[in-house]
């Protein structure tokens, strides 16, 4: 008897632990890592972006809704609101914070915190804006690369001075709001002269603005537009190709495949 009963608590003992075993291996568990994603763009002119960032997460292993979640920021072509959204990711306690393309969210970022690490991919000189001390020795928490699309604003000048060499007053279309126009307007300013040739700044950071801006260039006669690399002009991507085929105008656009299908 005494058997029976020691045997019938060890079986009740045993099925207890079983059962704890799983909520036990579950509280030891860590939480799901939380990326922070942050642009001043809207998510439906970045879609092919954001599916190569995801494809990116897949090949190292994080899956999201599996094994990481994903908190998406879009300041949905305002670059005022990308302190705010990037002070809720910090908030939000996210392990990194990721601004792919984008000079301005970067700088949202970095002003927002100084330990969370951040990636960037971005067109300017990341020295130059102070994103890192040196790019072999980055320091601080941020890394990531540079495409150096603002300098090559002024080779594309020149291609165009090339395609039409009767051109002498080019268009740029620059958005006033953007933390690297005035960097650009400098480097195209120069690039012009050397060029002996003239170019009409037109700003645009309004979704009206850029139906005047190409009036404007149109008024002018100018030899063509150019559009400089910018979030804003990759979400209306649809309006300045439609306005530049009204007013028949050529036009050169910063190379991303967000302008195919526009």
């Amino acid at each position: 008897m005494q058997f029976d009963h020691n045997r019938r608590q060890f079986i009740a003992l045993l099925g207890g632990a079983a059962a704890a075993w799983p909520l036990a291996a579950r509280a030891q568990q860590p939480a799901m890592p939380v990326i922070g994603f942050l642009h001043p763009a809207t998510s439906e002119s970045f879609a092919p972006l954001v599916a190569a960032f995801r494809e990116g997460l897949h090949q190292t292993g994080y899956i999201e809704g599996q094994n990481v979640t994903i908190e998406y920021r879009w300041a949905e072509g305002q670059y005022d609101r990308l302190p705010a959204l990037a002070a809720e990711l910090v908030r939000r306690q996210v392990a990194v914070i990721a601004t792919p393309g984008s000079t301005p969210a970067t700088l949202a970022a970095k002003a927002a915190t100084s330990t969370i690490p951040i990636i960037f991919a971005v067109g300017s000189d990341p020295v130059e804006f102070s994103l890192v001390a040196s790019l072999s020795r980055p320091g601080g928490n941020l890394t990531g690369i540079s495409m150096l699309a603002a300098e090559m604003a002024a080779k594309r000048l020149g291609l165009l001075g090339e395609l039409l060499p009767n051109a002498t007053v080019f268009a740029v279309l620059v958005n006033p709001a953007s933390p690297t126009a005035e960097s650009e307007m400098k480097s195209l300013s120069a690039a012009a002269n050397l060029l002996g040739r003239k170019v009409l700044f037109l700003n645009a950071s309004g979704e009206r603005d850029i139906g005047a801006a190409f009036s404007a260039a149109s008024q002018r006669k100018v030899g063509a537009v150019l559009v400089l690399p910018d979030a804003f002009f990759i979400s209306e991507r649809a309006q300045i190709v439609a306005q530049a085929a009204h007013k028949a105008i050529p036009t050169m656009y910063h190379p991303s495949s967000s302008w195919l299908g526009a």
